[in-house]
C-alpha cells in the first residue's frame, strides 16, 4: 500500500505537469489518499495501533506526500520553462516503476505459494478496469503522451498477469475437483440404481420360488390316499 501512496506523488505531479485531464489530475490523488487509508488500517488491524495514532501517523505522511508533490510540480514547470524536458521524463519513469513494484510483489507471493493470495480479483478487475479508462483518455488529449500510456499500460498488463495466475492457480484447480466431485457423485448414483435393480431383481426371484413352493406344497396336502391305491383285477 505504501508503494502505492508514494507512487501517487509522482504520477500526479507527471499528470499535472503534462496538462492532463481533470480525471487524469484527480486520479493520482485518490490513489493517495485511499492507499494511505489502507495502510493505517493494516497497521490497526496488524499491529494493534490505536485510532488516534494511526490517524495521526497517516495525516502526517498525507501532508508530506502533498508537499512533496507541490514542490515537485513546480520544479518540473520551471524546467519546462527552460526547456527541460529530462525532469519530467524521470518523474514519469519513478511513477512507472513504483506502480509495477505494488503489483510486482503480489508476482513473488504467486511463485512463493503457487497460488494467488491475499488480494481480492473484483479490485484486480476494477484497478485494470481503471487503466484502460485511462489509456483511453490520453487519446482525447491534445497531444499523445507516449511515457503516459507506458505508466498505465504496463499496470495494466501486470494486473492481466495477476488475473492468469489466478486463473490457473485457483481456477482451474477448483474446476477440476467440482468436475470431480460430479463424477464421483454420479458414479455413487449408479451404483445405488444398480444395486436397486439387483435387490427388485432378486426379490421377483425370491417371489417367485415361494409361489413354487407353495403351489408343490398344496399337492402334497391335497393328495388323497385313494391317489396311492392299485386296483387288483384278477385274470377272468
Amino acid at each position: 500500500m505504501m508503494l502505492w501512496a508514494c507512487a501517487g506523488v509522482p504520477l500526479g505531479a507527471y499528470n499535472i505537469a503534462s496538462g492532463f485531464n481533470i480525471a487524469l489530475l484527480v486520479q493520482p490523488q485518490i490513489l493517495t489518499v485511499l492507499s494511505l487509508v489502507t495502510w493505517a488500517q493494516c497497521w490497526y488491524y496488524g499491529a494493534g495501533w490505536s485510532v488516534s495514532k494511526c490517524v495521526f501517523v497517516t495525516g502526517g505522511v498525507g501532508v508530506v506526500f502533498g508537499g512533496l508533490e507541490v514542490a515537485l510540480v513546480e520544479g518540473l514547470k520551471a524546467g519546462q520553462r527552460r526547456n527541460l524536458e529530462w525532469p519530467l521524463i524521470c518523474m514519469g519513469i519513478l511513477s512507472a516503476v513504483l506502480l509495477a513494484a505494488g503489483v510486482l510483489r503480489h508476482y513473488y507471493d504467486i511463485y512463493v505459494h503457487r497460488t494467488v493470495r491475499g488480494i481480492s480479483f473484483i479490485f484486480v478487475g476494477i484497478d485494470a478496469a481503471g487503466d484502460v479508462f485511462s489509456l483511453v483518455s490520453l487519446f482525447f488529449q491534445p497531444h499523445l503522451d507516449i511515457l503516459g500510456m507506458v505508466i498505465y499500460a504496463s499496470e495494466f498488463l501486470l494486473w492481466c498477469g495477476v488475473l492468469a495466475c489466478g486463473g490457473y492457480f485457483n481456477l482451474l484447480p477448483w474446476m477440476k475437483r467440482r468436475n470431480q466431485e460430479k463424477r464421483e457423485n454420479g458414479a455413487g448414483a449408479g451404483n445405488s440404481e444398480v444395486g436397486n435393480a439387483v435387490a427388485i431383481q432378486e426379490g421377483t426371484s425370491h417371489d417367485v420360488e415361494l409361489e413354487r413352493m407353495d403351489s408343490a406344497s398344496s399337492r402334497t396336502v391335497f393328495r388323497t390316499p385313494g391317489s396311492r391305491i392299485h386296483v387288483y383285477r384278477p385274470d377272468a
